[in-house]
């Protein structure tokens, strides 16, 4: 189901559900809206290649098209859905763009040099690196959050992006970009993800961090934060209960969908953004980090 630019899903229009981790876009009961069916490109990042991790769905995917409508090519990078994947890339080459879904894990160093390596012999060069990829997993009762979890979870959320960004440095040269998706929680806090939370708010410093460190390189690094947005991580690892009222939270009383955030990526990693890195941009739809 597609919304129009004026219409998006209220609350009670999103049900109450729970997918199987992992889950797959096309299993859930109203789809997010990542097809960029509103999105106005104006070739901005024409002859630029970018690796996407967890292109598969959600935000990666909604990303990987509007890079595709500014004339970049993508490698997607993910984990578990081959059809979400396929999906992905259909909807990128119907814009006429190139895909290259890689199936990988970013807690794994050596498989993400094999990503960079195979998207650089692919499409001959790289320039925009979007560290997107997560793992999280609620638990109402932190008695339940395991070693094994928490482990998951930062190998995940911060690991896999210093693993990746490890292994396109080496190609990323002046003007290139590095994007990392962050998180309101990261900056706020919240009692049931704790760990994630937690990886979050590491990603914030290593952004600022990583940006310091690149500046004289000319090499930017800026992180989108989203508030809730609608993706399968939503239903595959949170209660029918808390689906059900995740979205309340914001000033503008919904969810915001995948590609209500995808123009922010493009921003940050065209020129119109040339005097900014370390930047945190807030995309939340007025959830306030204080």
């Amino acid at each position: 189901m597609t919304q129009t630019q004026e219409r998006r899903p209220t609350p009670d229009e999103l049900p109450a559900q729970q997918l199987a981790k992992t889950a797959s876009q096309a299993d859930m009961a109203l789809a997010p809206d990542s097809d960029l069916s509103n999105y106005q490109a104006a070739d901005k990042l024409k002859g630029k290649v970018a690796i996407i991790t967890g292109g598969d769905s959600g935000i990666g995917r909604a990303v990987a098209i509007a890079y595709a409508m500014e004339g970049a090519s993508s490698a997607i990078l993910y984990n578990a859905s081959d059809d979400d994947a396929q999906k992905t890339k259909e909807l990128v080459e119907e814009r006429g763009g190139q895909c290259l879904p890689i199936k990988m894990d970013v807690r794994r160093p050596e498989e993400c040099e094999a990503a960079v390596k195979q998207t650089v012999e692919k499409f001959g060069d790289l320039n925009i690196l979007v560290n997107n990829a997560a793992f999280q997993m609620v638990r109402k009762d932190l008695a339940d959050l395991t070693i094994k979890q928490f482990h998951e979870t930062f190998e995940t959320n911060i690991f896999g992006y210093f693993h990746m960004f490890k292994a396109a440095a080496p190609h990323l040269s002046e003007g290139d970009v590095i994007i990392n998706t962050g998180s309101i929680v990261g900056k706020i806090g919240k009692k049931f993800l704790v760990d994630y939370a937690s990886s979050k708010g590491a990603v914030h410093t290593f952004t600022k961090s990583l940006a310091q460190a690149l500046a004289s390189k000319k090499i930017r690094v800026n992180a989108v934060v989203p508030g809730p947005v609608w993706t399968p991580n939503i239903p595959a690892t949170m209660t029918r209960e808390q689906v059900g009222t995740f979205d309340d939270a914001n000033a503008m009383e919904r969810s915001g969908q995948p590609e209500e955030l995808a123009p922010s990526y493009v921003f940050l990693a065209a020129a119109d953004s040339s005097f900014m890195t370390g930047a945190l941009i807030d995309v939340t739809g007025g959830q306030l980090s204080s």
